[in-house]
């Protein structure tokens, strides 16, 4: 007789967050590696020019926090380094002189672009090619109910949230 596959017996909410994690770190390990090698590109790179490119108008650096998985700081740092390679620029922002907005340039849409298409094409045959529109549909359904209720609690992931407690 067969023996049972130890996710067998885990609880379905279990089982579907592991299904998550994996799938995430996975997915988002092997668009790291081919952006690397095509564009020298790190992924929390091209996930702020996503956000950025998805903008008809510049984007607040604030929102970038609050938009993408990437920290405050994070995001500070990959702009910083988005703007010594010429890809985004930073200007006032006209609605609060706090802050500042920040914009892909030309050429940051022409790398965007390219890389844009690295990233479909990597996760073609482990993604797109092997899901259909409603596991896609089903997808993005679960991503804003997990997104809404961390807004509305108003909490950052935080590496500490998922060590146990000493």
């Amino acid at each position: 007789m067969p023996k049972k596959l130890p996710q067998a017996d885990m609880p379905a909410a279990d089982y579907a967050f592991y299904g998550l994690v994996w799938a995430g770190t996975v997915m988002t390990e092997r668009v790291d590696r081919a952006l690397v090698r095509a564009h020298d590109l790190p992924v929390s790179w091209f996930e702020v020019m996503l956000w950025l490119a998805s903008s008809p108008e510049p984007v607040p650096a604030s929102v970038l926090g609050n938009s993408t998985m990437l920290s405050r700081s994070q995001v500070s740092r990959v702009v910083d380094a988005l703007q010594a390679r010429g890809l985004v620029t930073r200007t006032p922002s006209a609605r609060d002189a706090r802050s500042v907005e920040v914009s892909l340039t030309a050429e940051g849409r022409r790398v965007f672009e390219r890389a844009d298409a690295t990233r479909r094409e990597v996760l073609a045959p482990v993604f797109t090619d092997l899901l259909d529109e409603q596991d896609i549909e089903a997808l993005g359904t679960v991503w804003r109910k997990l997104k809404a209720e961390k807004e509305k609690l108003g909490q950052e992931p935080t590496a500490r949230a998922t060590r146990p407690p000493r």
